[in-house]
C-alpha cells in the first residue's frame, strides 16, 4: 500500500497548498459571496424586465409588441458574455461613466438584461396556458383586465412557470462564472487565482467544481420545496 499512502501525502500536500497556504480558500470564500450577490440581484431585476417584455410580447399595441420581439431577439440570439463587456465597458464604462457603482451590480445588471429575455418567454407561455375561461369567468364577476390578470391568471400561471423560472436561476448562477472578464473575482476567477499561483490545476478546478454542484443541489432542494407548497392547493 505504499502507492496509496504516497498518493494520498500528495493529494494533502496539493491541498494544503492550494486552499490552506497564504489563507488562499478566503479567496474562494469572498468568490462565494460574489456569485451569490450578482445571481440574486440579477434574477429579480430579470424577474421585473421578464414580466414587462412578456407584457408588451402579449400587447395587442403593435409598438409595444415589436419591442418585447427585438429584445427577445436581439438578446437571445447574442453571446452573455458580449453583453457583459457592453454593459460594463461600453454603457458604464463610456456613456455612463459618472455612474460610480459597484462591479457587481453593473454584472448584476448585464446578467439581468440576459435572463429577463429568456425569464419573458417563461412568463408568456405560463400566462397562455392558463384557459381564456378563467379570464371569462373573472371579467364576468366585475372584475377588470388588469385585476382579472393579478388576481386569476398570474397566481395560476406562477404554478406553471415556477419550475422553468428555477431551472432558470439555477442556469444563471452558473453563467455568472463569466464576471471575470469585468474583474469581478467570483468562484470561478477564485480557482483560477489559485491555480496560476500555485501552478496547481487540478485541486482548484476539482474545488471550484464542488462548490458549485453543492450551491446548486442545496438551492434544487430549497425550490423543491417551494414548488411543493405552491402545489398543495391542488385538487389533481
Amino acid at each position: 500500500m505504499d502507492w496509496f499512502d504516497t498518493w494520498w501525502t500528495g493529494i494533502q500536500d496539493k491541498f494544503y497548498l492550494c486552499f490552506i497556504e497564504d489563507d488562499r480558500y478566503t479567496l474562494l470564500i469572498n468568490g462565494i459571496g460574489i456569485t451569490i450577490k450578482v445571481s440574486i440581484f440579477a434574477v429579480v431585476l430579470g424577474l421585473v424586465i421578464g414580466f414587462l417584455i412578456a407584457s408588451c410580447n402579449l400587447s395587442k399595441n403593435r409598438f409595444f409588441n415589436l419591442i418585447g420581439k427585438v429584445y427577445t431577439d436581439v438578446i437571445r440570439g447574442t453571446p452573455s458574455v458580449t453583453q457583459l463587456m457592453i454593459v460594463y465597458f461600453v454603457i458604464f464604462g463610456q456613456f455612463l461613466s459618472f455612474v460610480n457603482w459597484d462591479k457587481w451590480i453593473i454584472a448584476g445588471i448585464a446578467f439581468s438584461i440576459n435572463s429577463g429575455a429568456y425569464m419573458s418567454e417563461i412568463i408568456r407561455a405560463g400566462i397562455l396556458s392558463i384557459d381564456k375561461g378563467q379570464t371569462e369567468a373573472g371579467r364576468s364577476l366585475g372584475l377588470n383586465g388588469r385585476q382579472t390578470m393579478f388576481n386569476i391568471v398570474i397566481p395560476q400561471a406562477l404554478k406553471n412557470i415556477f419550475p422553468a423560472m428555477c431551472n432558470e436561476f439555477i442556469t444563471l448562477i452558473k453563467e455568472t462564472a463569466i464576471v471575470g472578464y469585468v474583474g469581478l473575482v467570483d468562484i470561478q476567477k477564485a480557482g483560477d487565482f489559485i491555480k496560476s499561483t500555485t501552478y496547481e490545476a487540478f485541486m482548484p478546478l476539482i474545488g471550484t467544481a464542488i462548490i458549485y454542484f453543492v450551491i446548486i443541489k442545496v438551492l434544487t432542494i430549497a425550490l423543491g420545496r417551494v414548488e411543493n407548497a405552491l402545489r398543495k392547493s391542488d385538487h389533481r
